[in-house]
């Protein structure tokens, strides 16, 4: 019988030579699905034996990596704000960055416990809106998106995080048909450029909804279209937070400016970039 250590470093060995970071880190967490342990046993027992059909499951899984799908989408979960997210290949891939405007949003918060109402536009696994829900207890909450798959995945994580009693999922095209107001507005729109697109890692340029990516020819589509629905969907007060891409927070800035929000300020992430400009509309 194979043992951990062989396994994992003959599949660390295949999958640093495909050209792909982390090499050690996605083969460990596709064994522990394999062998249904814990990444941390793998990590520290590598001389633990494994079964044949444990070793034969593993290696259709590190075929899967292989092929350059993302190892979110091979475990079905993304881990997000410390909440564990299905995801799919239906949905953009819970992003660490994001976690910019969950923070940002919840420091822009005077009162937590308020019975404050936020809509998420482009909402697809839901995480941005669930993990505000799940720190404003007595806040309830719109998803929308365009696509019915990705709704689905979103109200599904709704359910298996007890927060569907809150939260409601609508199909739409931005905020057409929708009726406010609503004292937080949030979106993580596509912002890639979109002959960038068929350029990006094959983790996302081949895994991911291109109808979430793809942000027009200057990455600014969106915005342009979500932003005047801000300004229709917010009342005095109300605060707004959208994620953007690298170098687009002077413009995003100047579009909500311009929509009637004040106090603008733009967020980095975790690498010190631009990530996430807010405002508050105007009184």
């Amino acid at each position: 019988m194979p043992d951990i250590a062989g396994l994992l470093l003959d599949a660390t060995r295949r999958l640093k030579q495909a050209g792909i970071e982390g090499p050690r880190r996605d083969a460990v967490l596709l064994l522990a699905e394999a062998a249904g342990l814990s990444p941390d046993r793998v990590r520290l027992q590598p001389e633990t034996m494994l079964a044949p059909d444990v070793a034969a499951r593993f290696e259709a899984l590190v075929q899967r990596r292989l092929d350059r799908e993302p190892v979110s989408h091979i475990l079905g979960r993304r881990e997000f704000w410390g909440l564990d997210f299905h995801v799919s290949r239906d949905v953009l891939d819970p992003r660490p960055d994001s976690e910019t405007l969950v923070a940002g949003v919840l420091a822009m918060v005077v009162d937590r416990n308020a019975p404050l109402r936020i809509v998420d536009f482009g909402t697809g696994s839901g995480c941005l809106l669930l993990s505000l829900l799940h720190e404003l207890p007595n806040a309830t909450g719109l998803g929308v998106d365009a696509s019915p798959a990705a709704l689905a995945v979103g109200q599904g994580n709704a359910e298996r995080l007890g927060l569907a009693g809150r939260a409601d999922f609508r199909q739409g095209d931005w905020g057409a048909g929708i009726d406010g107001p609503f004292d937080v507005l949030i979106s993580n729109p596509p912002y890639i450029e979109s002959a960038v697109v068929p350029g990006l890692a094959p983790e996302v340029a081949r895994h991911e909804p291109h109808l979430a990516l793809d942000g027009g020819p200057d990455g600014l589509a969106a915005y342009r279209r979500l932003i005047p629905d801000l300004a229709r969907l917010a009342q005095p007060g109300s605060l707004a937070a959208l994620e953007v891409g690298l170098g687009q927070d002077a413009a995003v800035s100047a579009l909500l400016a311009g929509a009637g929000f004040a106090g603008i300020a733009v967020l980095p992430d975790l690498a010190g970039i631009g990530r996430v400009v807010t405002g508050q509309k105007s009184l």
